[in-house]
């Protein structure tokens, strides 16, 4: 059985070998064709098969990103750049084989601009990294995907993550890009400036491209000041529905939180075997609450109140940073939870986002469709933003665990798509959801293919992404 998405990918279009010669008197040594290389950079963290690059570029400046660009360009050679593979729905893939241009040693922080809570970092910086050079300034970057993603990767697929409900998602933390064209020209996008009325929006044109468009190299991101207080806790529920109905009531009380999480029995299950945790096994919410002292204090309150309307209870409190970073840990895990589930199995990720008084109903029928499939599939959200995730674990050898998985998918982005919504939330697109894309934005998809013709009108950079030209 063809795996969902990899259907109409197109063959390779020129002899690599020329192309490697040139890159190679280029670059030397940062220059791989070894098998175990260009495996890893053809791989993601998700089921779908591994696509391997021709070679791997291990770029140093933007202006080297741009040398192989322009390379690549002459022989019309694909260019899919790399950052730490943590994608989910093939982006890093090679379809058409081609040039990897792998971005990771492009980690320097290059300015930190502490009164106007801003700073420039390479593409290869990661959010951890960040974070911990930043630390000492009493200023954080919120953005928190759960994997220890690329900063440039966070921007091409417009990832958020547990903290979005209260700090928005990387189209609203970024201020201004650097971009290699695929003609390899060097672009600047946007600015240090909280605003502008400065013509198109290019910053977030790229932002979500996925690749497609242009490299980022270099990104100006927002900050913000550590909070005072930090609490976080966790409740049970009876019911799914319940655990979700607080959450619909906490934000449209307008409560401040800073995440809402949701876990459902299952997963919680897979949780505690993985990483050694006791939650009670039922439907859970993972709250952290930012703030002033009286401020956090103030806003657990209001939540503990929801949540025993709905009959919430057990709330477990975790103030001390340790305790904190333990439980976020436990949530950050559960993709890797769910796979050890069972044992040899794969992972098929996949996400959808919902208005948030639709959430309850797409959930509640999500649950009662993967029932009555009788397919293991836990699931997790960042329900503050009506966003959701489901991990299908099958054999991926196996056709027929692969099509009731693929009759499950295609009923839950249907019907996210029927209550108003999306087909990703947070995930991107690659080639797992380029169908869908289509149905979502109707003749919209059309105009991204316009647009990707006029930046790259020789299909190099990702071929096979987002749109098809």
């Amino acid at each position: 059985m063809t795996l969902p998405g990899t259907a109409g990918s197109s063959a390779r279009r020129n002899d690599p070998a020329p192309v490697i010669a040139e890159l190679k008197a280029m670059l030397g040594d940062r220059l791989s064709t070894s098998a175990a290389v260009r495996e890893q950079h053809g791989r993601d963290e998700s089921y779908h098969p591994v696509l391997p690059p021709d070679a791997v570029a291990f770029a140093h400046s933007t202006e080297e990103v741009a040398a192989i660009v322009r390379v690549c360009a002459r022989y019309d050679m694909p260019v899919i750049p790399f950052g730490t593979g943590t994608s989910l729905e093939g982006g890093i893939a090679a379809l058409n084989g081609g040039i990897t241009i792998d971005l990771s040693n492009m980690n320097q922080v290059l300015r930190v601009g502490a009164d106007d809570l801003d700073c420039t970092v390479q593409a290869g910086v990661t959010r951890k990294q960040l974070n911990e050079y930043i630390r000492d300034t009493g200023l954080f970057f919120p953005i928190d995907p759960g994997a220890d993603a690329s900063l440039g990767g966070m921007v091409a697929t417009r990832a958020s993550g547990t903290n979005a409900v209260r700090y928005g998602t990387m189209r609203d933390n970024v201020l201004g890009l650097k971009v290699v064209l695929a003609d390899g020209r060097v672009i600047h996008t946007g600015g240090r400036a909280r605003k502008s009325a400065a013509g198109y929006d290019l910053t977030r044109l790229f932002v979500g491209s996925e690749g497609t468009l242009g490299i980022v190299t270099e990104v100006t991101l927002r900050l913000y000041g550590i909070p005072e207080a930090v609490s976080a806790a966790t409740c049970t529920f009876p019911t799914i529905k319940a655990a979700v109905d607080t959450v619909i009531q906490t934000i449209q009380c307008g409560v401040p939180v800073a995440r809402i999480e949701l876990l459902d029995e299952v997963q919680i299950d897979a949780v505690n075997r993985y990483s050694r945790t006791d939650y009670p096994v039922a439907p859970t919410l993972f709250f952290e609450f930012h703030g002033t002292e009286r401020g956090v204090v103030e806003q657990a309150e209001m939540v503990e109140a929801i949540a025993g309307e709905q009959g919430g209870s057990g709330f477990g409190w975790a103030t001390r940073p340790e305790d904190r970073s333990r439980l976020w840990q436990a949530r950050h895990d559960a993709y890797y939870a769910a796979i050890a589930l069972r044992p040899g199995a794969k992972g098929w990720p996949t996400d959808v986002c919902v208005p948030i008084s639709r959430l309850a109903d797409c959930i509640v029928a999500t649950k009662e469709d993967i029932a009555a499939a009788g397919v293991l599939a836990p699931l997790v959200g960042h329900v503050g933003d009506g966003n959701f995730h489901l991990v299908y674990v099958l054999d991926p050898e196996n056709p027929a665990e692969l099509a009731r998985a693929d009759a499950l998918n295609r009923r839950l982005v249907e019907r996210a798509l029927e209550m108003g919504g999306t087909c990703t939330g947070e995930h991107g697109v690659g080639y797992g959801k380029m169908e869908w894309l289509a149905v979502e934005h109707g003749e919209g998809w059309n105009v991204m293919a316009d647009i990707k013709r006029a930046l790259d009108p020789r299909n190099i950079m990702n071929p096979g992404k987002i749109v098809r030209t």
